[in-house]
């Protein structure tokens, strides 16, 4: 997958591709299809290898078929039963049966999903030792802190970084703890179809909701009574990636910054260039990482107004907003996790730049020092750093924490 309007998309990889979606989808049939046949629900002839039948060539027949129904499983589920018709006719009648598209398509998303944000996962990781070096490297760095743009008073570039950190923390908990389930419902979320096929059973019921169970195991995804319209897991999803990016932005932010000529306390490791300009290293990848960060909440805001506006026991059109919505958020998700990992990895701290900026500034930021000091009836002496060593305790000591489950 290519996009030359969003620089970096290659990043993201195979993830939630139409062609990773469409295997998705593929594989969710072939799930289905098995747990009925181990139910004894189907005769043991239905059972069928679907890999190979649809490929990435269907692809472009499949999204022009998709139109009429409004979804991509209606010509998917065709295509399956002509091509499985003469090979294994008990696969084709069996094919999909007990299930609606919504289905397919929600477990197909929440495939892609998981994987997606496993990639998330893991650069939130390398960015969390990253930062953690950074802190212990830095505590005792001296610089200015800004507020409101404006010189302040003295602080520690472990102690900025140690902010960052924090929020990349955050970001890491929000997405270890996303759950992706399963969506076996049927055509109301009932499984009336189901229960309907399983008659036979001794306990059509528990049978039929046990397939669920076989299901999600299969596809490695948790167990889950039908959502169809409760979209918490989405949003979730949503609000997570969104999460990364707020604490990813932040970060670019202070790099951007503190790049500027005029202030020159960091750079990227390798700048990007200029089309006109050859003396210009710009900070391409703080760049690209800010325009993730603040893209991605007007996409969050559309899976929170999808779900919202989810009515009945399935949606007319806002669950059909979130595919390419959800789509869109999490590869631009990967694509800067993977720039900001690469930012932190070529980080250049000017520590000379850092101490000449605070010396310049150093009779204004020790004003609320003296102020302080001439109320407590004390003399203003020291660095003025307050707690801020102690500070950085608590981020390494989670930092440490993530570090030594994710080694286990």
């Amino acid at each position: 997958m290519s996009d030359l309007l969003w620089p970096g998309d290659h990043r993201a990889g195979d993830h939630l591709t139409d062609a990773s979606f469409l295997h998705a989808t593929i594989a969710v049939e072939a799930a289905w299809l098995g747990a009925l046949v181990d139910a004894g629900i189907t005769p043991g002839g239905a059972r069928a290898d679907l890999a190979g039948l649809v490929t990435d060539a269907d692809a472009i027949e499949l999204a022009r078929g998709a139109e009429a129904s409004g979804n991509p499983v209606v010509p998917l589920v065709g295509l399956l039963r002509d091509r499985l018709g003469t090979s294994s006719p008990d696969a084709a009648r069996w094919l999909h049966r007990g299930l609606t598209s919504q289905d397919v398509v929600d477990t197909a998303l929440m495939l892609g999903a998981r994987d997606a944000v496993g990639a998330v996962r893991r650069e939130l990781r390398a960015q969390v030792q990253a930062l953690a070096d950074l802190v212990e490297s830095h505590r005792n760095t001296p610089m200015v802190a800004r507020t409101l743009t404006q010189h302040a008073v003295p602080t520690t570039f472990g102690l900025k970084t140690a902010q960052w950190l924090t929020g990349v923390l955050d970001a890491y908990d929000d997405v270890a703890a996303l759950v992706f389930p399963v969506q076996v419902g049927g055509a109301a979320g009932t499984m009336a179809a189901a229960v309907e096929l399983a008659g036979a059973a001794a306990e059509p019921v528990p049978t039929v909701t046990d397939l669920a169970v076989v299901v999600a195991d299969r596809l490695g995804l948790t167990p889950s009574t039908p959502w169809h319209t409760t979209r918490t897991s989405v949003t979730r999803l949503g609000d997570a990636a969104v999460r990364c990016t707020d604490a990813w932005g932040r970060l670019a932010n202070d790099v951007l910054t503190l790049s500027r000529p005029e202030i020159g306390e960091l750079s990227e490791g390798a700048g990007g260039g200029s089309s006109t300009m050859p003396h210009k290293a710009n900070p391409a990848l703080s760049v690209q990482v800010r325009r993730a960060a603040l893209a991605a909440p007007a996409l969050g805001s559309t899976l929170h107004l999808a779900a919202a506006e989810s009515v009945d026991e399935r949606a007319d059109g806002a669950w059909h907003t979130e595919w390419s919505t959800l789509r869109t958020l999490l590869r631009r998700t990967i694509v800067a996790g993977s720039q900001t990992s690469d930012l932190l990895a070529g980080l250049k701290v000017h520590t000379d730049r850092m101490a000449t900026r605070l010396a310049d500034a150093r009779d204004d930021v020790r004003a609320e020092q003296r102020s302080m000091a001439e109320l407590a009836g004390t003399s203003a002496t020291g660095d003025y750093l307050g707690a801020a060593d102690a500070f950085l305790e608590a981020p390494l000591a989670r930092a440490a924490g993530i570090l030594a489950k994710e080694t286990t």
